[in-house]
């Protein structure tokens, strides 16, 4: 049996850039282990020996999109205002990114799969920023004492449910005033 490609080796690349795109133009249901063959120029065996199914691939493509957002905002946090600020950043980066944006307004049945039925590796790699950043501004005194982890997780909660529910309250409120109120309840959730 041959070993997987390491992560990010050529072969992941090609599959994951052949992914993206597909689930750009076509959704998650046009990602196919066929079609992904068929972009990528690959067999079906070689998907195959990387990934369980498309499925799989879904989730190594969200989680790919989510590093490149992380890896754009500024360099480590010291304060609540600057992780506020931070987790803002990443909401406005998220629902930007052309391919969330699309899963956003066309397939948000897709977030549930993919994120609301278990925590997944996209998530458990905002907790592990999440749950960094806390613990140096704890250090500096401008977050509440709680183990850092367990915040990390009401955080993502909260911005979660405001990213994904926009679409629905857009309507009600306008997109500064969802920005402020998104704003004051991660602050407030900080706040020693």
């Amino acid at each position: 049996m041959e070993e997987r490609q390491p992560p990010g080796g050529a072969t992941q690349t090609r599959i994951l850039d052949a992914a993206d795109d597909l689930l750009e133009r076509r959704g998650v249901r046009g990602v196919t282990i066929a079609e992904l063959a068929r972009r990528s120029e690959l067999s079906r065996p070689t998907i195959y020996r990387n990934w369980a199914d498309a499925d799989d691939v879904v989730r190594s493509t969200l989680l790919r999109r989510v590093e490149r957002i992380l890896s754009a905002l500024p360099a480590r946090v010291h304060t609540r205002a600057a992780l506020v600020d931070d987790i803002l950043l990443f909401t406005a980066l998220f629902r930007r990114d052309p391919l969330f944006a699309r899963l956003l307004a066309d397939e948000p049945e897709a977030f549930t799969r993919y994120t609301l039925e278990r925590v997944g590796s996209s998530q458990r790699l905002i907790l592990q920023w999440l749950t960094t950043a806390i613990d140096t501004a704890q250090a500096q005194d401008s977050v509440r004492p709680a183990p850092p982890s367990e915040i990390a997780v009401m955080l993502l909660l909260v911005a979660q449910s405001a990213v994904l529910s926009h679409g629905t309250v857009s309507e009600l409120i306008s997109e500064d005033a969802w920005e402020r109120e998104l704003r004051a309840a991660l602050d407030g959730l900080l706040r020693p």
